[in-house]
């Protein structure tokens, strides 16, 4: 199988392991659905359609596949169920390709007049803080200047968690006390970032959503302000979702979307979990790349992600 940029066997031995459960249960779900059949007929596809479902890729995502899948049955007339398997794969990562998932290199940046700001959001408790570290350290590995902002003032255990991460991956981090503007945290830190030669700036905001309408104000109101230092921050807004949820995170996506203009997506905690298969719900139904995965507990277990070995690893 050709690896794409520096997709080492490490790496692909990390992502089959975290998407091992996942994996044994739709393996497990589809040989119950083909049992004692030897061709793909209606009661196969019936049957898939419930192991889709319940494997949460999500009802809108998992008849599009079907529906692909009966196209290529009616074309080929005769189809055994031993082909399943490879046309499931090839179906999912044709429709990963054309909900804007391009795969990337490691972790790269693309050219920006000073410093690369993601705006990072999500509820509390989806590994947001967590995140932030993994690729605070991922983006130094490669040889990036990293600062983080705590822009989450309104819990004291997030300022404090972030200055646990940022002083495990040492890198310097701007905060203020509990309570103060999150604006003015975010101002603060691209104004450092841009004074000590940056690359990249990652900033924290407040994971709530019982209020919208305040959500939004306090997230374009951080915009604005970034944009007095750095005129197009943030270059990116992540939004952290967490893959153990199934069609919870749907709810997020959909919520925070709404909210803000995400550009990309993480989904963390797929390796404790067989709902793996949410990444393609949402990343179909949202058309917006799912960036990263996470799939353990270590530093470089966020991952990029590469659909293609993402399909390979669930299909192999």
């Amino acid at each position: 199988m050709a690896l794409f940029g520096s997709f080492s066997k490490n790496k692909k031995e990390s992502l089959d392991q975290g998407l091992s459960k996942t994996k044994e249960s739709v393996f497990k779900k589809l040989s119950r659905a083909v049992v004692g059949k030897s061709k793909v007929d209606d009661e196969v596809l019936d049957n898939l359609e419930e192991v889709l479902i319940t494997s949460d890729v999500g009802v809108d995502t998992t008849l599009k596949i079907i529906e692909r899948i009966e196209e290529r049955v009616s074309r080929d007339k005769y189809m055994g169920v031993g082909e399943l398997n490879n046309i499931l794969k090839e179906e999912i990562a044709a429709l990963l390709e054309e909900n804007n998932t391009e795969d990337v290199d490691d972790f790269e940046l693309p050219e920006t007049e000073g410093p690369y700001v993601i705006m990072v959001v999500g509820v509390n408790g989806v590994g947001k803080t967590t995140t932030i570290g993994k690729l605070a350290y991922n983006f130094k590995q490669a040889g990036k200047k990293v600062v983080l902002g705590a822009a989450d003032t309104f819990r004291a255990a997030a300022i404090e968690q972030l200055e646990v991460w940022a002083q495990r991956v040492d890198v310097p981090i701007v905060k203020q006390k509990m309570g103060s503007d999150p604006a003015s945290v975010a101002y603060d830190t691209l104004s450092s970032a841009k004074a000590s030669g940056a690359d990249v700036v990652i900033i924290d905001t407040a994971g709530r959503l019982h209020n919208k309408i305040n959500l939004m104000n306090e997230l374009s109101k951080i915009k604005k302000v970034m944009q007095k230092i750095v005129p197009d921050a943030p270059h990116e807004v992540l939004l952290i979702l967490d893959g153990s949820t199934g069609q919870n995170a749907f709810e997020q996506a959909k919520q925070f979307t709404k909210a803000t203009e995400v550009t990309a997506m993480a989904l963390t905690k797929l390796d404790g979990t067989a709902k793996g298969g949410v990444v393609i719900g949402i990343s179909d139904q949202f058309k917006i790349p799912v960036k990263y995965i996470g799939i353990g507990e270590k530093m470089e277990h966020l991952q990029i992600f590469r659909r293609q070995e993402f399909v390979d690893s669930l299909f192999s």
